[in-house]
């Protein structure tokens, strides 16, 4: 999991080795399908109505701006482990919380950055307002958040636990 703080990103072992491996195929295998792609679009001739150049030329940009991003994101990480499972919440670790105290109205997300989204489960930055206020709690704890409208809400931590894949 990740936590960010004064541009160094903790990562673990495992989640920086994952990330490691998508920046050596973007720099490589990728780069070099996208060229390919280039090339025999600009062979059809005309480029200004050439909606295949055009559309390999914007997913090169996008790949670049990726690489730079994972660059940049692996040059300022340090390898860490795993929270320990203390039950205290902190990035890398799965939190279930109920609204208002109320223990039928929880839920439960994973504290961790976006490089951690997935479909499995929902995910928060610890940037978050939510994660901003439940960071540092204990289960039993109450934690406060700021809504979008400004006003305040509480949630009670039920547990934390570290998330594994």
């Amino acid at each position: 999991m990740t936590q960010t703080s004064d541009n160094v990103t903790w990562l673990t072992q495992e989640a920086y080795d994952k990330l490691k491996g998508e920046l050596e195929y973007l720099s490589g295998p990728a780069r070099t399908e996208i060229a390919t792609k280039i090339a025999a679009a600009r062979e059809e001739g005309d480029l200004r109505e050439n909606g295949g150049y055009h559309a390999a030329k914007e997913e090169q940009g996008k790949q670049e701006l990726r690489v730079r991003q994972l660059t940049q994101l692996l040059e300022h990480a340090k390898v860490g482990e795993a929270p320990a499972d203390d039950g205290i919440v902190e990035p890398g670790m799965v939190v279930t919380i109920a609204f208002d105290g109320d223990e039928d109205d929880t839920m439960t997300f994973l504290l961790a950055s976006r490089e951690y989204a997935s479909d499995d489960i929902e995910t928060y930055s610890p940037q978050s307002p939510l994660g901003v206020g439940v960071n540092g709690k204990k289960a039993g704890d109450d934690a406060e958040y700021e809504l979008p409208n400004g006003k305040k809400a509480t949630v009670k931590i039920l547990s934390a636990t570290p998330y594994g894949r």
